[in-house]
């Protein structure tokens, strides 16, 4: 049953206090009626017993104490579900925006998800093609894993991301679809994905929920949780492949700490709330397989390193709950090394179980192991050539340097519209590899 109550305490940035109703609960949702019209809605963050916080994601401004009404939903907040989200566009709380209109839909759900069973869990194993060799070859993604992409300030990660979404086997399968999560991008960015979508014919695969810079912050923290119901309905109701790329996650995290800072709440690290853990987990922990349904959920998070710093709360904390990490080096970068993927940082904590010769191919294995271990030589090289000059190597370690150039700009460099299938990768690695001496290749 929906109560209205009419006038508010106060206001503070995304934050109103109203006094507390005697049938109102925690998290219910809320609808803010202003005396134009208009409807915002927030959710209930804090219960107290003369005092009710209510986060509004539009944000308040131009809401006025007196005049605003406060509707009580008496449910969670929820989010339209339906098969006709495909090829849409909605913002961060799930509204349509694009020229489509409403979506009519009988289906909705709280967007905070059922958690899964961890006896219902099925171990991911097969895995997912993106084209690009670094990925496919040496950190495989596998298909209902949680895989983050780690980024620096100016690395253009977009490209790297428009290009998995382009290449990840979705254009001939109809159980295949994306769900793409951007929060606080620029224009230009939301533009440069949609019109990439739809000249390379996967728009129709694709449900966007997107986030500008210029949108209320506090809609972030409802962006990856709408997304992510999105996907559980696709996955485990429609039996589809899901892929979830969420970007920025850094983003998301800002807005959790400016909201838990108006709260009042004790800062941890860098002011960041001392729940951004099991928060991120609540995000993450969504991705999956069940037992008794066809469908997967894989999600690829993005996150962009402050400084650079892969110790920041965000990415360290974030590498604890996913199973591995691909991180984009800023040296490579500069370099022109496209995708610049530094695999030694990197790696994948399911592939083993989703490579070998029943999913990608017999030596798949030995080859990246190979590669790892000859790729941490060269560092060492290079690191001996700085102090000595490559001059006064070894016959070895040249070789080593010339593997490690070639590595580089053979293996992990493809460009943005080369899509290699993983024979194709794993061949060249092979013939990259014979450039060292044959006593050298002792994993193989």
């Amino acid at each position: 049953m929906k109560t209205q109550y009419l006038g508010l305490e106060h206001i503070n940035g995304p934050l109103v206090y109203l006094k507390t109703p005697d049938n109102i609960s925690y998290n219910e949702q809320v609808q803010l009626i202003l005396k134009s019209g208009e409807k915002r809605i927030g959710n209930v963050i804090i219960l107290n017993k003369d005092i009710t916080v209510i986060q509004v994601y539009e944000g308040t401004d131009g809401i006025n104490i007196d005049g605003v009404k406060t509707q009580l939903n008496g449910k969670p907040l929820q989010v339209k579900l339906s098969r006709e989200m495909l090829g849409r566009v909605f913002n961060g709380v799930g509204n349509s925006i694009d020229e489509l209109g409403e979506m009519n839909s009988y289906i909705e759900r709280d967007i905070n998800g059922i958690p899964m069973n961890p006896i219902s869990r099925k171990y991911p194993r097969n895995y997912i093609e993106t084209g690009i060799s670094a990925i496919d070859g040496l950190m495989t993604l596998i298909r209902g894993q949680k895989l983050p992409i780690f980024s620096g300030s100016g690395i253009n990660h977009n490209d790297l991301t428009e290009q998995i979404i382009r290449q990840a086997n979705i254009k001939d399968d109809d159980n295949f679809a994306i769900v793409f999560g951007l929060m606080g991008a620029e224009y230009e960015t939301a533009e440069f994905f949609k019109k990439n979508f739809q000249e390379n014919g996967v728009l129709s695969k694709v449900v966007t929920f997107q986030n500008l810079s210029n949108d209320p912050a506090i809609e972030r923290i409802l962006t990856p949780k709408v997304a992510l119901t999105c996907a559980e309905y696709l996955a485990f109701d429609l039996n589809m492949q899901v892929l979830v790329i969420l970007t920025d996650m850094t983003a998301y995290a800002e807005s959790l700490r400016e909201v838990s800072t108006l709260k009042g709440e004790i800062p941890s690290r860098k002011g960041y709330p001392g729940y951004l853990y099991s928060d991120l987990a609540s995000i993450y922990e969504r991705a999956g397989m069940l037992k008794d349904k066809k469908g997967s959920i894989t999600q690829i998070p993005i996150l962009t390193m402050p400084n650079d710093d892969i110790s920041h709360p965000i990415p360290d904390l974030t590498g604890y709950i996913t199973e591995g990490q691909i991180v984009l080096n800023r040296e490579l970068y500069q370099k022109g090394i496209t995708p610049p993927i530094n695999i030694l940082d990197s790696l994948s904590r399911l592939m083993k179980d989703g490579i070998g010769a029943e999913y990608t191919r017999e030596d798949h294995r030995k080859i990246s192991d190979q590669l790892f271990s000859s790729y941490s030589r060269v560092q060492d090289a290079r690191a001996l050539a700085k102090v000595l000059g490559e001059a006064d190597l070894s016959e070895t370690d040249k070789k080593y340097l010339e593997f490690g150039d070639a590595f580089e700009s053979r293996f992990i460099n493809q460009g943005r519209f080369e899509n290699r299938t993983i024979n194709e990768t794993l061949d060249i690695a092979l013939d990259v590899l014979k450039i060292l001496p044959p006593e050298e290749l002792d994993k193989m």
